[in-house]
Protein backbone atom coordinates (compact mmCIF):
# COMPACT_ATOMS: atom_id res chain seq x y z
CA UNK A 1 0.00 0.00 0.00
CA UNK A 2 1.51 3.73 -0.86
CA UNK A 3 2.10 5.39 2.02
CA UNK A 4 1.41 8.71 0.07
CA UNK A 5 -1.42 7.97 -2.80
CA UNK A 6 -1.32 11.30 -4.12
CA UNK A 7 2.41 11.34 -4.39
CA UNK A 8 1.80 9.47 -7.80
CA UNK A 9 -0.11 12.42 -9.06
CA UNK A 10 2.80 14.71 -8.81
CA UNK A 11 5.03 15.87 -12.01
CA UNK A 12 7.83 17.35 -10.02
CA UNK A 13 10.58 17.53 -12.47
CA UNK A 14 8.63 16.98 -15.59
CA UNK A 15 8.29 19.34 -18.03
CA UNK A 16 5.01 19.91 -20.50
CA UNK A 17 4.17 21.07 -23.30
CA UNK A 18 0.06 22.63 -23.58
CA UNK A 19 -1.15 24.14 -26.75
CA UNK A 20 -4.04 25.90 -26.84
CA UNK A 21 -3.36 27.13 -23.29
CA UNK A 22 -4.37 30.78 -23.48
CA UNK A 23 -7.82 29.74 -22.48
CA UNK A 24 -10.59 26.94 -21.16
CA UNK A 25 -9.18 23.34 -20.97
CA UNK A 26 -5.50 24.54 -22.34
CA UNK A 27 -5.09 27.07 -19.47
CA UNK A 28 -6.81 24.54 -17.09
CA UNK A 29 -4.26 22.18 -18.22
CA UNK A 30 -1.14 24.46 -17.55
CA UNK A 31 -1.87 25.37 -14.33
CA UNK A 32 -3.23 22.19 -12.96
CA UNK A 33 0.35 20.81 -14.08
CA UNK A 34 2.01 23.70 -12.75
CA UNK A 35 0.61 23.26 -9.24
CA UNK A 36 1.72 19.43 -9.84
CA UNK A 37 5.23 20.41 -10.24
CA UNK A 38 5.72 20.71 -14.05
CA UNK A 39 7.40 23.62 -15.84
CA UNK A 40 4.95 24.01 -18.06
CA UNK A 41 5.25 25.65 -21.75
CA UNK A 42 2.59 27.76 -23.01
CA UNK A 43 1.51 27.78 -26.46
CA UNK A 44 -0.86 29.69 -28.14
CA UNK A 45 -1.36 31.69 -31.13
CA UNK A 46 -2.90 34.13 -28.80
CA UNK A 47 -0.40 35.98 -27.62
CA UNK A 48 -1.46 38.27 -24.65
CA UNK A 49 -3.92 35.38 -23.99
CA UNK A 50 -1.02 32.56 -23.22
CA UNK A 51 1.42 35.49 -21.55
CA UNK A 52 -1.36 35.83 -19.19
CA UNK A 53 -1.48 32.09 -18.60
CA UNK A 54 2.09 31.73 -17.76
CA UNK A 55 2.30 35.31 -15.62
CA UNK A 56 -0.86 33.90 -13.95
CA UNK A 57 0.87 30.43 -13.05
CA UNK A 58 4.29 32.14 -11.80
CA UNK A 59 2.77 34.40 -9.93
CA UNK A 60 1.21 31.27 -8.10
CA UNK A 61 5.08 30.06 -7.30
CA UNK A 62 4.70 27.23 -10.57
CA UNK A 63 7.45 27.69 -13.95
CA UNK A 64 5.78 28.30 -16.86
CA UNK A 65 6.82 30.08 -20.36
CA UNK A 66 4.55 31.65 -22.53
CA UNK A 67 5.43 30.95 -26.66
CA UNK A 68 3.11 32.00 -29.72
CA UNK A 69 2.43 29.12 -31.88
CA UNK A 70 0.11 28.63 -34.79
CA UNK A 71 -0.10 24.88 -34.58
CA UNK A 72 -1.71 24.89 -37.98
CA UNK A 73 2.28 25.54 -39.01
CA UNK A 74 4.50 22.33 -38.65
CA UNK A 75 7.70 24.51 -37.97
CA UNK A 76 5.94 26.10 -35.08
CA UNK A 77 4.63 23.13 -33.49
CA UNK A 78 8.44 21.79 -33.51
CA UNK A 79 9.62 25.25 -32.56
CA UNK A 80 7.05 24.70 -29.93
CA UNK A 81 8.63 21.68 -28.64
CA UNK A 82 12.35 22.84 -29.17
CA UNK A 83 11.41 25.49 -26.67
CA UNK A 84 10.88 22.89 -23.79
CA UNK A 85 14.21 21.49 -24.59
CA UNK A 86 16.11 24.53 -24.68
CA UNK A 87 14.43 26.02 -21.73
CA UNK A 88 14.03 23.08 -19.18
CA UNK A 89 16.10 20.41 -20.85
CA UNK A 90 13.26 17.68 -22.10
CA UNK A 91 9.64 17.23 -22.64
CA UNK A 92 7.56 14.43 -20.97
CA UNK A 93 4.05 15.58 -21.44
CA UNK A 94 2.69 16.93 -24.61
CA UNK A 95 -0.94 17.75 -24.43
CA UNK A 96 -2.18 18.64 -27.97
CA UNK A 97 -5.33 20.66 -26.92
CA UNK A 98 -5.78 23.54 -29.61
CA UNK A 99 -8.86 23.04 -31.61
CA UNK A 100 -12.03 24.84 -32.69
CA UNK A 101 -15.28 24.61 -34.35
CA UNK A 102 -16.44 24.07 -37.65
CA UNK A 103 -19.81 24.61 -38.31
CA UNK A 104 -21.95 23.82 -41.37
CA UNK A 105 -23.69 21.22 -42.92
CA UNK A 106 -21.61 18.72 -44.82
CA UNK A 107 -23.11 19.37 -48.20
CA UNK A 108 -22.09 22.97 -47.48
CA UNK A 109 -18.51 22.81 -46.57
CA UNK A 110 -15.87 24.76 -49.48
CA UNK A 111 -12.40 23.80 -49.36
CA UNK A 112 -11.25 26.62 -47.68
CA UNK A 113 -13.27 25.63 -44.54
CA UNK A 114 -12.54 21.78 -44.99
CA UNK A 115 -8.63 22.45 -45.12
CA UNK A 116 -8.84 24.90 -41.97
CA UNK A 117 -10.64 22.71 -40.04
CA UNK A 118 -8.63 19.64 -40.86
CA UNK A 119 -5.10 21.78 -40.36
CA UNK A 120 -6.44 23.07 -37.20
CA UNK A 121 -8.19 20.49 -35.70
CA UNK A 122 -6.39 16.86 -36.97
CA UNK A 123 -2.89 18.00 -38.98
CA UNK A 124 -2.03 20.14 -35.56
CA UNK A 125 -2.18 16.98 -33.53
CA UNK A 126 -0.25 14.81 -35.83
CA UNK A 127 2.51 17.24 -36.02
CA UNK A 128 2.48 18.08 -31.99
CA UNK A 129 3.07 13.85 -31.68
CA UNK A 130 5.17 13.43 -34.20
CA UNK A 131 7.82 16.07 -32.36
CA UNK A 132 6.63 15.10 -29.23
CA UNK A 133 8.10 11.65 -30.20
CA UNK A 134 11.24 12.33 -31.06
CA UNK A 135 11.97 14.70 -28.25
CA UNK A 136 10.79 11.63 -25.76
CA UNK A 137 12.85 8.96 -27.35
CA UNK A 138 16.01 10.71 -26.31
CA UNK A 139 15.21 10.68 -22.57
CA UNK A 140 13.48 7.34 -22.69
CA UNK A 141 10.08 7.89 -22.59
CA UNK A 142 6.92 10.35 -22.02
CA UNK A 143 2.92 10.64 -21.89
CA UNK A 144 0.92 12.49 -25.17
CA UNK A 145 -2.40 13.39 -24.52
CA UNK A 146 -4.63 14.24 -27.39
CA UNK A 147 -8.33 16.24 -27.02
CA UNK A 148 -10.78 14.51 -28.91
CA UNK A 149 -14.35 15.57 -28.64
CA UNK A 150 -17.93 13.69 -27.11
CA UNK A 151 -18.97 14.59 -30.96
CA UNK A 152 -17.36 11.22 -31.54
CA UNK A 153 -19.59 9.45 -30.16
CA UNK A 154 -23.33 10.86 -30.79
CA UNK A 155 -23.95 12.27 -34.24
CA UNK A 156 -25.44 16.21 -34.34
CA UNK A 157 -26.21 17.49 -37.42
CA UNK A 158 -23.85 21.09 -38.49
CA UNK A 159 -20.81 19.60 -37.11
CA UNK A 160 -19.63 16.99 -39.13
CA UNK A 161 -16.07 18.72 -40.29
CA UNK A 162 -15.48 19.05 -36.67
CA UNK A 163 -16.84 15.71 -35.75
CA UNK A 164 -14.75 13.65 -38.40
CA UNK A 165 -11.28 15.30 -37.34
CA UNK A 166 -12.11 15.06 -33.55
CA UNK A 167 -12.33 10.64 -34.75
CA UNK A 168 -9.16 10.93 -36.70
CA UNK A 169 -7.76 12.08 -33.51
CA UNK A 170 -9.16 9.40 -31.38
CA UNK A 171 -7.58 6.86 -33.39
CA UNK A 172 -4.44 8.72 -34.15
CA UNK A 173 -3.83 7.96 -30.10
CA UNK A 174 -4.99 4.57 -30.32
CA UNK A 175 -2.47 3.86 -33.53
CA UNK A 176 0.39 5.97 -32.02
CA UNK A 177 -0.06 4.03 -28.88
CA UNK A 178 0.50 0.94 -30.32
CA UNK A 179 3.57 2.65 -32.00
CA UNK A 180 5.49 3.95 -29.42
CA UNK A 181 4.75 1.98 -26.49
CA UNK A 182 7.67 0.30 -26.91
CA UNK A 183 9.69 3.45 -26.22
CA UNK A 184 8.25 3.67 -23.15
CA UNK A 185 5.83 6.08 -24.43
CA UNK A 186 2.20 6.14 -23.42
CA UNK A 187 -0.43 7.84 -25.56
CA UNK A 188 -3.89 8.72 -24.82
CA UNK A 189 -7.12 10.82 -25.75
CA UNK A 190 -9.51 12.98 -24.23
CA UNK A 191 -13.25 12.89 -25.09
CA UNK A 192 -14.70 16.15 -23.08
CA UNK A 193 -18.29 16.43 -22.81
CA UNK A 194 -19.77 19.70 -23.20
CA UNK A 195 -17.79 22.41 -21.05
CA UNK A 196 -18.29 25.93 -20.30
CA UNK A 197 -15.78 27.49 -22.21
CA UNK A 198 -15.09 30.13 -24.67
CA UNK A 199 -15.19 27.47 -27.22
CA UNK A 200 -18.50 26.42 -26.14
CA UNK A 201 -20.35 29.44 -26.03
CA UNK A 202 -19.69 29.89 -30.06
CA UNK A 203 -23.32 28.67 -30.83
CA UNK A 204 -24.55 31.10 -27.82
CA UNK A 205 -24.03 34.67 -29.17
CA UNK A 206 -25.66 37.41 -31.08
CA UNK A 207 -24.60 38.45 -34.17
CA UNK A 208 -22.43 41.52 -33.11
CA UNK A 209 -20.52 38.78 -30.86
CA UNK A 210 -22.47 39.63 -27.77
CA UNK A 211 -23.67 36.61 -25.44
CA UNK A 212 -27.31 36.03 -25.81
CA UNK A 213 -27.96 35.37 -22.28
CA UNK A 214 -31.53 33.60 -22.52
CA UNK A 215 -29.78 31.16 -25.30
CA UNK A 216 -26.95 30.71 -23.12
CA UNK A 217 -29.62 29.96 -19.77
CA UNK A 218 -31.44 27.62 -22.10
CA UNK A 219 -27.71 25.54 -22.80
CA UNK A 220 -26.95 25.53 -19.52
CA UNK A 221 -30.04 23.65 -18.17
CA UNK A 222 -30.42 21.41 -21.00
CA UNK A 223 -26.89 20.41 -21.03
CA UNK A 224 -27.52 19.53 -17.24
CA UNK A 225 -30.58 17.96 -17.76
CA UNK A 226 -28.95 15.72 -19.78
CA UNK A 227 -26.08 14.84 -17.59
CA UNK A 228 -27.42 11.85 -15.41
CA UNK A 229 -25.89 13.58 -12.63
CA UNK A 230 -27.28 16.95 -13.87
CA UNK A 231 -23.41 18.52 -14.18
CA UNK A 232 -21.96 20.90 -17.04
CA UNK A 233 -18.46 20.50 -16.86
CA UNK A 234 -16.28 23.22 -16.75
CA UNK A 235 -12.86 23.10 -18.11
CA UNK A 236 -10.89 21.97 -15.06
CA UNK A 237 -13.01 18.99 -15.47
CA UNK A 238 -10.54 18.04 -18.24
CA UNK A 239 -7.85 19.37 -16.52
CA UNK A 240 -8.38 16.96 -13.44
CA UNK A 241 -8.41 14.23 -16.20
CA UNK A 242 -5.04 15.41 -18.01
CA UNK A 243 -3.02 15.29 -14.35
CA UNK A 244 -3.97 11.44 -14.20
CA UNK A 245 -3.19 10.88 -17.43
CA UNK A 246 0.37 12.30 -16.95
CA UNK A 247 1.27 11.12 -14.27
CA UNK A 248 2.33 7.85 -12.76
CA UNK A 249 -0.88 6.87 -11.57
CA UNK A 250 -1.91 6.29 -15.15
CA UNK A 251 1.52 4.86 -15.80
CA UNK A 252 -1.09 1.30 -17.17
CA UNK A 253 -2.97 3.55 -19.17
CA UNK A 254 -2.46 3.85 -22.59
CA UNK A 255 -4.06 3.51 -26.20
CA UNK A 256 -7.45 4.84 -24.55
CA UNK A 257 -10.02 7.18 -24.99
CA UNK A 258 -11.27 8.47 -21.71
CA UNK A 259 -14.29 10.47 -21.20
CA UNK A 260 -15.19 13.28 -18.45
CA UNK A 261 -18.40 14.41 -19.53
CA UNK A 262 -21.33 13.70 -16.52
CA UNK A 263 -22.82 10.91 -18.51
CA UNK A 264 -23.96 12.90 -21.72
CA UNK A 265 -22.37 10.06 -23.78
CA UNK A 266 -22.14 6.47 -23.05
CA UNK A 267 -20.90 4.60 -25.72
CA UNK A 268 -20.66 0.51 -25.53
Amino acid sequence: MASDALAAFRLDGRTAVVTGAASGIGKATAEVFAAAGASVVCGDIDEAGVDQTAKSIVAEGGRAVAHRCDVTARPEVEALVARAEDEYGRLDVMANIAGAMFAGLIEDLDDDTIDRGLALNLKSVIWGCQAAVRSMKKTGGGVILNVSSGAIDSPYASIGLYALTKAGVSMLGRTLAAEVGQYGIRVNTLAPGATLSNFTTWRLKNADGTLNQEVYDKFVADMRQASPIGVLGEPIDQAYLMLYLASDAARYSTGNTFRANGGLTMPF
